[in-house]
C-alpha cells in the first residue's frame, strides 16, 4: 500500500515554487512553505521509492521512510538521512548535488541502504535562476 499523503499536492507544488523563487532570491523560505514544500517532497520520495529500509529526517518539519528492503520496528534505524529544510529543498529539487550536500556536511547519511543519490531528485529538476545580460 502507498504511503498516505498528509500535504495536498497542487499546495505541496506550488508552496515549493515559492520556496524555490525566495531561494533564487537570496532569500529564506516563508516557513509555512518550506514546512509543505519538505513535506510534499518526503512524500514524493517515500511514493516513488517505497519501503521502510531509510528514514530521511528534515527537522523539524518532516521524516519518511523509504526504499524497498529489511525494515527497523525499534530504536533507531540502521540506515538514516538527515538534512536541513534548505538542503533537502535543494537536494530534492536536483538544485544541489547529494554528494556536494554530503560533502558540506549539510546533509548526513548513514547505513548501507542511505546513499539515495540515485533516487534524488524526486520532482523534475527545477531550472536555476535565468541570468539576463544585458
Amino acid at each position: 500500500m502507498p504511503p498516505r499523503r498528509r500535504t495536498d499536492p497542487e499546495e505541496g507544488r506550488a508552496a515549493l515554487v515559492r520556496a524555490l523563487a525566495a531561494l533564487d532570491a537570496g532569500a529564506e523560505p516563508e516557513r509555512a512553505d518550506a514546512r509543505t514544500a519538505v513535506r510534499h517532497l518526503l512524500e514524493e520520495l517515500s511514493a516513488r521509492h517505497p519501503g521502510r529500509s531509510v528514514e530521511v529526517r528534515v527537522p523539524p518539519y518532516g521524516v519518511a521512510q523509504c526504499v524497498e528492503g529489511p525494515r527497523h520496528t525499534r530504536g533507531t534505524p540502521p540506515n538514516v538521512v538527515e538534512a536541513d529544510p534548505v538542503t533537502w529543498i535543494l537536494v530534492a529539487t536536483g538544485r544541489e548535488e547529494w554528494a556536494a550536500a554530503r560533502a558540506s556536511g549539510r546533509l548526513t547519511a548513514s547505513g548501507e541502504r542511505s546513499d539515495l543519490s540515485a533516487r534524488v531528485p524526486v520532482v523534475p529538476p527545477a531550472p536555476a535562476p535565468r541570468t539576463v545580460v544585458g
